[in-house]
């Protein structure tokens, strides 16, 4: 089959593509492009700076043994910054201020070991947590942290300063001059490039450490500091030591792979690590990338794809049988742009949805831990603890995914026919997840983060949960992964940022930002949930409002939005959504037409405003908020936020559910919940039908609502 065809293919051309790499590294200790040398070691001791030691297997036959690729599983980093230099205090002294950050767990920062010995780095980066140093924000408001004065924090450059909790140290493509540097995250901002690393790897303890590393200024922050001539001027130094962990264990015989195996990881792929649970639970383990497969726009759209690993986080074997059997998981896939305000977080929006991937012969693979094929049929099930790699490619090959319209989310099932694709020809945006360029471009975008999100939804977790009512597993189906965008205005190439967060919607992200989430269950054991988040900045005395509306699983839909308030007309009044796929024969809409884009209309009283769009019995293909879709609604007052009431209408079946958020009123106002009244339409002729009662799963606890803090004024 095509997907094993692929797997087997990569393996050995990543190999060799490895060993190119490694033949590539000098075999004495001249420094190479960027000033650094390399050192191997048996143990902490060793000082030899030559990577050919004496006796090594990579002396005598250096192209026989094993090549092993491994990533960061945590560490540490010490900045040692010259204040005098960064400020431009010409006193021919350093004055040093260590700033220490820990390593985020799992950080894909990749290099390749050759019988033990260091050989390279691949691309990739670590990201930096601080641990001791004054927080960004405590900074800003001059709060002093526990051991750091409040002077020290503010002597350190303003566009560093308000980076901090956001640096990641980034492998630098071949030819600029140097290996490493660090970046801003969000923004690709590049404050220092490395030079004069020093390389140590130690076997037995798996651990690398990076030594003698010298911050020079780059280009870019030179300029921002008003002194372009100080580019390359060095201004501290860098430690790093971390623990690794493989990823890929390739034996080469006579510069051909002979075999490949991947290990477990002990701590997963990111946050949220895999136990195994009661019953069978399919997650999505790890985003591998996000993907324009054809580097051509349609219009004012290109078309992406993200690759992915899915996991059985339960005990049991997943059912995983090809079309046109209905008993295998779909993969739906989402992008998502955070921006706006001081911080570049103040909306989280989606930007991008894709039709689903119908999932094919699950291989067995070791990406999230042990995999235990014991009394499991491979193949057709996903076995507990094993995984199942979709490469982006697969995830985006137009004539194997189909249309949303005929997958019931909570329930998983979909008809025999819901790939259907006669009748129709395939562009270069087809069925992937359609977006606007101008989401993209990075200059129309300044500052902007951007997550990617998956989900594999399984008709087996359902099933399963009827006959185990304590068993299930359909609420944890969703994982998202940030990633940097560069290039346009038509071609666009995306980075991994950070590790892949498991079990959580991409929302999740704007949450740790200090928005509010709160996850809402309108029908248990019968339909699924949805996420209401919320987050007021304060620009000089006019106060942002935006909500965001997250339907993971809810077949019903959601049809209208309110939010009560009790002084003032609220202005700029605005809605967001994303683009939604044209009508295709077979596509499972009613009349083949896709989904309506018409934005929602407002109405307002001297109480609430609501936002809406048209009733099921007016329009099934109506812009309601389906499953695996978010919306925003936003409008500014010059009054703050108190608790408030917000009341969410259903599209397909249901009465209105009331949510606690925050609106503009006096703080000594107490909100009366005043459901408005929403049409409710009996489904018919629908390729989703919601399902009747069935015994109550039980999901996780939604998070009471917390507290909301004072939003920082816009400067």
């Amino acid at each position: 089959m095509l997907k094993k065809t692929l797997i087997v293919l990569t393996l050995p051309l990543l190999s060799v593509l490895a060993i190119s790499v490694t033949t590539r590294l000098p075999a004495s200790p001249e420094p190479r492009e960027g000033g650094w040398s390399v050192v191997s070691s048996q143990a902490a001791s060793q000082t030899a700076r030559s990577p050919q030691r004496a006796g090594s297997a990579v002396a005598t036959a250096p192209d026989t043994g094993t090549l092993q690729k491994v990533i960061v599983e945590n560490g540490s980093v010490t900045l040692n910054l010259d204040l005098n230099q960064l400020n431009g205090i010409s006193h021919g002294t350093q004055n040093l201020q260590q700033v220490h950050f820990a390593v985020a767990a799992n950080s894909f920062f990749p290099i390749l070991i050759f019988n033990d010995l260091f050989r390279g780095i691949e691309p990739g980066s670590m990201t930096l947590i601080p641990t001791g140093a004054i927080p960004v924000e405590a900074a800003l408001n001059a709060f002093g942290a526990a051991g750091t004065s409040v002077s020290q924090a503010t002597r350190l450059p303003l566009q560093l300063r308000a980076s901090l909790n956001r640096l990641t140290v980034e492998k630098l493509a071949s030819g600029q001059g140097f290996d490493l540097a660090i970046r801003d995250s969000n923004t690709g901002f590049a404050f220092f490039n490395l030079q004069g690393l020093q390389y140590v790897y130690d076997p037995a303890a798996q651990s690398l450490t990076i030594t003698n590393g010298r911050l020079l200024l780059s280009k870019e922050f030179a300029k921002a500091l008003g002194r372009p001539s100080a580019a390359g001027l060095s201004a501290g130094t860098i430690a790093i030591g971390a623990t690794m962990q493989p990823i890929q264990i390739t034996q080469i015989a006579s510069g051909k792979p002979t075999s490949a195996i991947m290990p477990p990881m002990p701590n997963g792929a990111g946050t949220n690590a895999p136990t195994l649970v009661p019953g069978p639970d399919v997650i999505v383990g790890d985003l591998e990338d996000v993907n324009q497969l054809d580097p051509q726009a349609v219009g004012t759209q290109v078309g992406l794809a993200i690759g992915t690993d899915s996991c059985n986080n339960g005990d049991q074997p997943i059912d995983w049988f090809a079309l046109p059997s209905t008993d295998h998981p779909i993969v739906p896939q989402n992008l998502y742009r955070m921006s706006g305000g001081a911080d570049n977080n103040e909306r989280f929006e989606q930007i991008g949805q894709s039709w689903v991937k119908h999932t094919f012969e699950a291989l067995e693979d070791f990406v999230c831990g042990t995999c235990n094929t014991s009394g499991c049929q491979t193949g057709t099930h996903l076995c507990p603890g094993c995984s199942d790699p979709y490469v982006s490619f697969l995830n985006g090959d137009q004539d194997q995914i189909g249309s949303r319209a005929w997958i019931n989310p909570f329930t998983g099932n979909f008809p025999a026919n819901a790939d259907d694709h006669s009748g129709h020809t395939h562009n270069a945006v087809s069925h992937r997840i359609l977006v606007e360029t101008s989401d993209l471009i990075p200059g129309q975008n300044p500052g902007a983060s951007y997550f990617g999100e998956a989900a594999y939804i399984a008709p087996h977790e359902y099933t399963w949960c009827q006959s185990h009512p304590g068993q299930c597993n359909m609420f944890n189906n969703f994982s998202y992964r940030q990633f940097s965008v560069s290039g346009g205005p038509t071609v666009f190439n995306f980075s991994p940022v950070s590790s892949t967060v498991r079990m959580q919607p991409a929302l999740k992200a704007w949450e740790a930002t200090g928005a509010t989430v709160t996850q809402v269950e309108p029908d248990p054991g019968n339909d699924g949930i949805f996420f209401v988040g919320y987050k007021v900045t304060n620009d000089g005395g006019v106060f942002h409002y935006d909500y965001a509306i997250f339907n993971m699983n809810l077949d019903r839909a959601i049809q209208s939005f309110s939010v009560s308030f009790f002084f003032g007309s609220p202005s700029n009044i605005g809605f967001h959504a994303p683009p939604e796929h044209p009508g295709w024969p077979h596509d499972g809409t009613q009349g083949d037409a896709g989904f309506s884009s018409t934005p929602w209309d407002v109405t307002e009283d001297t109480k609430s405003i609501t936002w809406s769009t048209e009733t099921f019995a007016t329009n099934q293909n109506a812009n309601a908020i389906r499953w695996g879709t978010l919306y925003n609604f936003r409008f500014d007052s010059d009054f703050p936020p108190t608790p408030s009431i917000a009341t969410i209408g259903f599209f397909k079946t249901g009465s209105p559910v009331t949510v606690e958020v925050v609106g503009p009123a006096f703080a000594d106002v107490t909100p009366t919940p005043t459901p408005s009244p929403t049409p409710t339409a009996t489904p018919t002729a629908t390729a989703t039908p919601t399902p009747t009662p069935r015994p109550t799963p039980t999901p996780r606890e939604p998070p009471a609502p917390r507290e909301r803090p004072t939003p920082h004024p816009r400067p």
